[in-house]
């Protein structure tokens, strides 16, 4: 199950509007394993997102979120503290939370498109 949290949604528009021109958009994905990264990123420039990959625990992981559009959180491979951290930092600087308790490739895909068309789907939205 994915939760959807837009904060702003023009934001998300506006986020789909240069994803659709070429330019590339920060999304940040706390969490996930080490194996897959590259299957993440090469997913991830499908789409024509580029993708910053924090999993493992990161010192000043909140200074590392700041220039990012939005963040996917995998609940299920990260810690109580990172997550706290991130979902601090996100509401606090209004950007978009994209959370699934899976962790793979397909998992990754629904969050990025839930970026892209700026809407939640049948997910519901957390707050």
């Amino acid at each position: 199950m994915t939760l959807c949290w837009n904060g702003e949604i023009e934001r998300l528009w506006h986020l789909v509007s240069e994803a659709q021109r070429g330019w590339g958009v920060r999304i940040a994905l706390v969490g996930g394993i080490d194996r897959l990264q590259r299957h993440y990123r090469k997913e991830a420039a499908k789409l024509g997102v580029e993708l910053r990959i924090f999993n493992r625990s990161e010192v000043d992981l909140p200074a590392k979120l700041g220039s990012t559009e939005a963040v996917v959180l995998f609940t299920g491979q990260v810690s109580h503290r990172a997550r706290s951290q991130v979902m601090g930092v996100a509401l606090s600087r209004s950007i978009p939370v994209f959370q699934s308790h899976n962790c793979g490739i397909c998992a990754l895909r629904n969050c990025l498109n839930c970026v892209r068309v700026g809407k939640s789907g049948d997910s519901s939205a957390a707050a």
